[in-house]
């Protein structure tokens, strides 16, 4: 696998990292793929569903 050297974090940003990974028992190297993973995923935007949701939104606010 490729390897990636991440310069620079800021020590705030490191410390979160690392609670994180505490908190789900992972390496922070893990923790930050998973982290890319998550910013990187192709979303999926169904446009009936939004137009839907919106629909009852208004629908809601409508009412009051």
């Amino acid at each position: 696998m490729p390897t990636v050297t991440v310069k620079n974090i800021p020590p705030d940003l490191y410390e979160k990292l690392k609670q994180s990974a505490h908190l789900n028992r992972r390496s922070i190297n893990s923790e930050i793929v998973i982290c890319i993973e998550r910013a990187i995923r192709t979303r999926v935007i169904d446009p009936d569903a939004v137009l839907a949701a919106a629909r009852r939104l208004r629908e809601k606010t409508a009412a009051h």
